[in-house]
């Protein structure tokens, strides 16, 4: 029993990574698609036939042309998967902005009580 692939299978592969870059904007024709890679045309269509199965490509016959349409709403499973790790990232990021605003803080503390101490034996010598 073969299961669906789902769309991280897609964007696993870089080449299926490049192909969606390619048609994102317009739709593009499988020759297009293929002068567009250094790999056989076979490879490209074994790709495309992947990208269909995980629905981020709708592929449409125009006369005697097939032309590839990306259906860039389904990347928003991989968009809400990545999201949450970003959020988390994010707060990680702020804690670590926080840390060292304190560090620079006690540093300039550390350095005004170094340099009153000094002022402060240079008027003891007197």
């Amino acid at each position: 029993m073969q299961t669906r692939r789902d769309v991280f299978q897609a964007i696993a592969d870089p080449t299926r990574r490049q192909i969606i870059n390619l048609i994102a904007s317009q739709p593009k024709n499988l020759n297009t698609i293929a002068d567009s890679f250094n790999v056989t045309r076979p490879a490209i269509s074994q790709h495309i036939k992947i990208l269909m199965e995980c629905g981020l490509v709708d592929v449409k016959r125009r006369g005697r042309e097939n032309f590839c349409e990306a259906r860039l709403t389904e990347l928003q499973e991989v968009y809400d998967w990545v999201e949450q790790y970003r959020q988390a990232w994010a707060q990680s990021f702020d804690k670590m902005d926080e840390l060292l605003i304190e560090m620079k803080a006690d540093a300039k503390k550390h350095a005004k009580k170094k340099k009153d101490k000094g002022k402060k034996k240079k008027k003891d010598k007197k």
